[in-house]
C-alpha cells in the first residue's frame, strides 16, 4: 500500500487500528487513507452510514475503511509518480487547489 502521509509504498496490505507507517511513523487507519475520504463532502466521507470521525489523520474504529485506490492509482508500477494523462491532471488540479 502507499503511506496516506509520506506517499511512499510499504508492506502492509490491509492495514488494523494500530498499524503506522514504518518511514514517516503516520497512522495507516485513518480517513486520510481511506477510498470513501472526500474533503467537502458530509462528514468528508463518501459512504453515507459511516460515524463523524472528528481527526481524519488519526486512527479511528470505522468498520468501512477501505486502503485509498486514489493513492495507489497516483503511484506508478515501481512507486514513482505515474505519467499518464489522469496522473497529470490530477496533479495539476491538485497544485490549482491543493489536496
Amino acid at each position: 500500500m502507499i503511506c496516506w502521509k509520506c506517499k511512499k509504498e510499504i508492506s502492509i496490505e490491509k492495514p488494523v487500528r494500530s498499524d503506522e507507517c514504518p518511514l514517516c511513523h503516520a497512522d495507516l487507519h485513518v480517513c486520510r487513507g481511506c477510498d470513501f475520504y472526500e474533503s467537502g463532502a458530509h462528514n468528508d466521507c463518501r459512504e453515507s452510514s459511516a460515524d463523524m470521525v472528528t481527526d481524519k489523520e488519526r486512527s479511528n474504529f470505522c468498520d468501512y475503511f477501505r486502503v485509498s485506490t486514489a493513492l495507489r492509482q497516483a503511484q506508478g508500477p515501481q512507486g514513482a509518480s505515474g505519467s499518464d494523462k489522469a496522473s497529470e491532471a490530477r496533479n495539476a488540479f491538485n497544485a490549482l487547489f491543493g489536496d
